[in-house]
């Protein structure tokens, strides 16, 4: 019979086979997530993901430039072109932190197989999602706004929108991405039969109509009559490194792979309580450096008119000069939208038309309680335009200005 110290010994042997299932567990799950990533990332044409410092701020611009006339004469100065970048969106690159547990009863219940391996591919799955849902919320913020009468020409017109923008940065690009409803997709295609893929939990089609990726989504991460475009090279992956040393001296040892470390995991018993918890450390976001180099193109009903604009307050008179008013503008209803402003003697200026692009040769724009210059008794006209310059909405009224 063997003696107690024996015993001991062949338990004290048994633990290291424990552990190493609680590893190999760990060492799975940070594996599954990063191809998961790896192949969203092949997807995408996203180059290498960017590792970040913990509180690193995120931030997106949008940019243009006023181009100078380059017929300068001898010995001339020569004058600047105006380059204009302005921030645009800014978000915190933080730790996330995110635990489940597993009770005891459940294994006994229902096994180690559907316990343990069901919940932590539940568990994984709504950690890349959280990853995914902030991006399509990001993309939704896109300041090159449009609108089409046609789900075809939103998507060649979203498509067009970013190669311009792009070629007047001077920035090369080399694939388009774009977002579209399933719904919308399906009702053009009709009875088309076109192949599609899933990979992800993502169903896109490959090279459509100019695109080398479309993606298929549903409400609310591309509503219906929407159509998002980017090129590959405005996407950036940034990440928080879970197994930074930093972390390790606090005692947190979590398992991480590769060079790119985008999770951490690490699992334990917690006896006090019999049950099985699992740990995930990851700050990731998907980021586009320019936000005017999204395009966002709603399709809307043919033949539509101008809109009225929401919360707009009439001109007052400020406390400035003799003849300035001021005006309360709204916020504006597309992402990239602007006000214009004009007044005249003795009827409002003309209506722009709608969906055309607005000329503001003679008009001011004008933003939030902007004091300009008119006179008292004038007729006025606002005009709201799009991301691109379309005019979608206007309102009229009589200028009161401090005489």
């Amino acid at each position: 019979m063997p003696s107690n110290v024996e015993s001991f010994s062949n338990a004290r042997d048994s633990l290291p086979n424990v552990y190493s299932g609680v590893t190999e567990r760990e060492i799975d799950f940070v594996s599954r997530f990063t191809k998961n990533w790896q192949a969203l990332r092949d997807i995408l044409g996203i180059m290498r993901p960017i590792r970040k410092a913990p509180g690193s701020k995120l931030i997106s611009y949008t940019a243009s430039v006023a181009l100078e006339s380059g017929n300068v004469g001898p010995g001339k100065v020569i004058p600047y072109s105006k380059a204009t970048v302005t921030q645009a969106a800014m978000s915190d690159l933080s730790i996330e932190k995110y635990a489940k547990a597993v009770p005891i009863e459940d294994v006994a219940k229902y096994g180690a197989a559907i316990a343990i391996e069901k919940t932590d591919d539940a568990f994984l799955n709504e950690l890349q999602s959280n990853v995914l849902s902030r991006f399509y919320a990001f993309l939704n913020t896109g300041a090159l706004t449009n609108n089409q009468t046609t789900f075809q020409m939103a998507l060649a017109v979203a498509k067009g929108l970013v190669i311009d923008k792009f070629q007047k940065m001077r920035k090369t690009i080399t694939q388009v991405v774009g977002f579209c409803n399933v719904l919308d997709f399906h009702d053009y295609l009709g009875a088309a039969s076109i192949t599609t893929q899933t990979e992800y939990g993502l169903t896109y089609v490959k090279n459509f109509m100019g695109y080398s990726v479309l993606f298929l989504m549903s409400d609310p991460d591309i509503k219906r009559g929407r159509v998002v475009a980017l090129p590959v090279e405005n996407i950036d992956l940034y990440y928080i490194d879970p197994g930074d040393s930093e972390f390790a001296r606090l005692g947190l040892n979590y398992a991480v792979e590769g060079e790119t470390n985008l999770i951490g995991f690490h699992a334990n018993g917690n006896y006090s309580t019999a049950v099985g918890e699992s740990f995930a450390l990851m700050g990731m976001a998907l980021w586009a450096e320019y936000l005017d180099g999204i395009a966002i193109v709603d399709v809307v009903a043919a033949g539509g008119s101008m809109g009225s604009i929401s919360g707009f307050s009439t001109a007052a008179y400020s406390a400035g000069s003799a003849g300035d008013s001021q005006l309360t503008v709204p916020d504006p209803d597309v992402a990239g939208g602007k006000f214009y402003f004009k007044a005249q003697a003795s009827t409002a200026p003309a209506d722009a038309t709608y969906l055309a692009q607005f000329d503001p040769t003679g008009w001011t724009e004008v933003v939030d309680d902007q004091v300009v210059a008119t006179t008292n008794g004038h007729k006025y006209r606002l005009v709201e335009v799009n991301g691109s310059g379309q005019a979608i909405a206007s309102a009229t009224g009589t200028v009161t200005a401090k005489t």
